[in-house]
């Protein structure tokens, strides 16, 4: 069993796990940190970011790296459209995957690279709420990015400046391989990738190809969130991540399900652990409240689901008891209607006191109510000639995005920078709120950080190993002890990190590592002529025995015992089959090609490597790798090819013994 990293955002996470002959990608997080080196994108156009002077090296002339960088208060940005950090595409051949398991919306951005222009041809597992929220996510995103594309100037392609990163400033030569980012796909691209998701409901079993059974079960985090269990005959793998004990709106936490697993893969932990969720709702509350009082209007850049619903419920109810009701929400994205409704719809993936709501009849969230009553409006973008018409303030608006890259948020961020009476409030965790804010600077408006993150902070997580009680537990390295001990330096407490007794194995991105239990027993299927003739005796209690002679086939993780030729005659008492013979090394490969020669394969085209030789027969559309200790035969040809493989790789083996 291997585990491959591809991602270093542990909160956007993205591993592939090697299991019995298959390959299964667990979640594919996008890294969008990558978005604050670049130039925001205004909805409309901005004379300020359009005049940002342009920013050469020193000592340096380079005619191609003109116009790429703007400089804004000392710090460097990149004029162009907004880039993305998806998973490593050269550790894991992506067309060869089998199975892609999705536990939550905000694990899922990164699909269309995984699916799109790859040759990937695998399934795609998700809840329901997950894949209609995340393509709520994608598609705004994919909104924001194509709307903004013109505005400030942008829509360029810079490159030359990823090739001189040794001379620009901090805190873009700090940029973690920048070669690697990568536009976000069209429309019609995430179309294509959302088409190939398969929804499943909470503790339903998926069949992997006859070789696993995959269940997601409840993580508590958000709506549709899940937790996956992977489990074969006889070993149990469990994969947690953005999970939450915390009493919110989805459904609370499966946790017995994940119970005595052989690995547990850990997850999308909190990225604010010094930040009590409930205390930074009630300061977003109280901030909230003292701006409108004063006057002024509050933006939250947020995601078009997730907390907003909280920070709806919560904070509406605050200003009515603090004699604000008046002051009217907006709600500004391309998808707000939509995801605003669609909340509503989900009852079986709630909370139980939300689904009390469903039967009263009530709705679970109270945002319809709102809209009712006047309180709550939403529309696509500024331009809408009925948010145009009643938009008033103070107000609080509530639009994207949080990395303040593209959006609504950028416009009134620049319309309403320059009044400290204003008050922008950062909620969500992925962004660092003074990078976000850089290109703006200087800012007289109020800026306050709430991060409001649900998922597991650093205590609860260890209390949830150690009453898991794995066998052994993996993890990002970021969520590993540190090096050198728990001790910190100079006498300061060490950074928060995953204490067990279990053995650990520490993922970094880009690296493979060894896992779990090796397998010692298989599950196999007799045949029905087999079973006929088989007479178990009784070992001792419970346990029946009998010896077998047969065939023994594997085809698509699948083990299968049949009957052999020769071995009804020897049972029946007409003659004595002929022993097998055992191989003890690879096949000669020249000698194999000699043989599909033979055998009738066509045509043979060889390419030697350094971990092997691969043979490729492109009339029947067969690969065979040939290993120095594995020979791998991947065949999309009928069984008369498969039959003629096993005859022509049977007769290059070199025998070792006899029984």
């Amino acid at each position: 069993m291997k585990l491959y990293c591809l991602s270093s955002d542990a909160a956007k996470p993205c591993f592939v796990l090697s299991f019995k002959e298959l390959l299964i990608m667990l979640d594919c997080g996008l890294g969008a940190h990558s978005v604050l080196n670049f130039v925001p994108l205004p909805p409309v156009p901005s004379t300020r970011l359009a005049s940002l002077p342009n920013y050469t090296p020193p000592h340096l002339n380079d005619p191609l790296l003109e116009g790429e960088l703007k400089e804004c208060c000392g710090r460097v940005f990149v004029d162009s459209v907004p880039e993305f950090c998806p998973p490593l595409d050269k550790v894991v051949d992506f067309s060869q995957l089998d199975v892609i398991l999705i536990s939550n919306y905000t694990c899922m951005m990164a699909l269309p690279f995984i699916t799109e222009e790859t040759g990937f041809k695998g399934q795609v597992y998700a809840t329901e709420p997950t894949l209609q929220i995340g393509r709520f996510y994608l598609e705004e995103l994919a909104e924001w990015v194509s709307s903004g594309a013109g505005g400030g100037g942008a829509g360029g392609a810079a490159r030359r400046w990823k090739e001189l990163l040794h001379v620009l400033p901090a805190p873009l030569a700090l940029a973690a391989r920048p070669r690697a980012w990568r536009r976000l796909f069209g429309k019609g691209a995430i179309a294509r990738a959302l088409a190939r998701v398969r929804v499943v409901g909470y503790d339903e079993r998926v069949d992997v190809y006859g070789a696993l059974e995959a269940t997601a079960v409840s993580s508590g985090f958000c709506l549709g969130s899940a937790n996956w269990v992977i489990r074969s005959a006889h070993e149990k793998i469990a994969y947690v991540s953005g999970s939450s004990t915390l009493t919110t709106h989805p459904r609370p936490i499966n946790q017995a399900a994940l119970r005595g697993a052989d690995l547990l893969v850990l997850a999308a932990l909190t990225q604010t652990p010094a930040h009590n969720p409930d205390h930074m709702l009630g300061d977003l509350c109280v901030h909230a409240t003292v701006t409108l009082r004063g006057g002024g209007s509050v933006l939250c850049p947020v995601y078009p689901s997730g907390v907003l619903y909280d920070l709806l419920e919560c904070l509406s109810a605050h200003l009515e008891g603090a004699g604000l009701a008046h002051v009217p929400l907006y709600v500004l994205s391309p998808v707000a209607d939509s995801s605003l409704a669609y909340s509503n719809i989900l009852a079986e993936w709630v909370s139980a006191s939300k689904q009390a709501r469903v039967y009263l009849p009530e709705e679970p969230f109270p945002h319809a109510a709102l809209a009712r009553a006047g309180r709550l409006k939403h529309a696509r973008t500024l331009h809408d000639d009925a948010f145009s018409a009643d938009f008033r303030q103070p107000c609080v608006v509530f639009c994207g995005h949080p990395s303040l890259r593209f959006g609504a948020a950028v416009h009134l961020v620049e319309l309403w920078a320059s009044n400290p009476q204003h008050a922008i409030i950062f909620t969500e965790p992925d962004f660092p709120h003074m990078e976000a804010l850089a290109p703006f600077q200087p800012l007289s408006m109020k800026a306050f950080h709430c991060p409001i993150d649900t998922s597991l902070n650093y205590s609860q997580a260890n209390k949830l190993v150690r009453e898991l009680r794995p066998r052994e537990l993996a993890l990002p390295e970021q969520y590993a002890a540190p090096a050198g001990g728990a001790a910190g330096v100079g006498g300061a407490a060490a950074r928060p990190h995953i204490a067990t007794d279990a053995p650990t194995v520490v993922l970094r991105r880009g690296e493979a590592r060894t896992c779990g239990t090796r397998r010692g027993m298989a599950r196999a299927t007799l045949s029905g002529a087999l079973a006929a003739r088989v007479t178990p005796r009784e070992v001792r209690a419970g346990l029946r025995c009998a010896p077998l002679a047969c065939a023994l086939r594997v085809r698509d993780s699948r083990v299968e015992l049949d009957e052999a030729s020769g071995v009804g005659g020897a049972a029946g008492g007409g003659g004595v089959a002929a022993p097998p013979r055992l191989a003890g090394a690879a096949p000669d490969v020249d000698a194999l090609v000699a043989e599909l020669a033979r055998q009738g394969a066509g045509e043979a085209r060889v390419e030697r490597g350094p971990d092997g030789c691969i043979v490729h027969l492109p009339r029947h559309d067969t690969l065979i790798h040939v290993e120095r200790h594995a020979t791998h035969v991947f065949c999309e040809g009928g069984a008369e090819v498969r039959h003629a493989l096993r005859t022509a790789i049977d007769a290059c083996l070199p025998p070792l013994s006899h029984f």
